[in-house]
């Protein structure tokens, strides 16, 4: 399994490990352009689950793989917060920031898979 696809994995744990819902990717190397490999997206309930989100995805990532986001914004609002991996873009938002902005949508060309929600 070659290197971002690790990466993915291990945020898709972290964020099921806090409860994340609506986690979906999307596979943008067919893209030409394309800003990254893979966009995550997920969503909590509240600020302090995207807060708790995020944290975990930090915390995991650094831990098994020894990597620390290039940038992370919106941490301190934590309404949507998007961490740079490179590779890999994650987006955490509460639910209405998300429908605003229906990044999914914006990047429909791309291979999207929906993550099923841990109950």
């Amino acid at each position: 399994m070659d290197e971002t696809k690790v990466l993915v994995n291990t945020i898709i744990e972290a964020l099921q490990d806090k409860k994340g819902k609506k986690i979906t990717t999307l596979n943008l190397t067919k893209l030409e352009g394309a800003i990254c490999k893979y966009f995550i997206i997920a969503q909590g309930n509240t600020p302090t689950q995207v807060s708790a989100l995020s944290d975990s995805v930090w915390d995991k990532v650094h831990e098994n793989l020894h990597e620390r986001p290039l940038g992370a914004v919106g941490m301190k609002e934590a309404q949507w917060v998007a961490m740079d991996y490179g590779t890999v873009m994650l987006h955490i938002f509460i639910p209405e920031i998300r429908e605003y902005y229906n990044l999914e949508n914006l990047w429909a060309d791309a291979d999207i898979e929906e993550i099923p929600d841990i109950l």
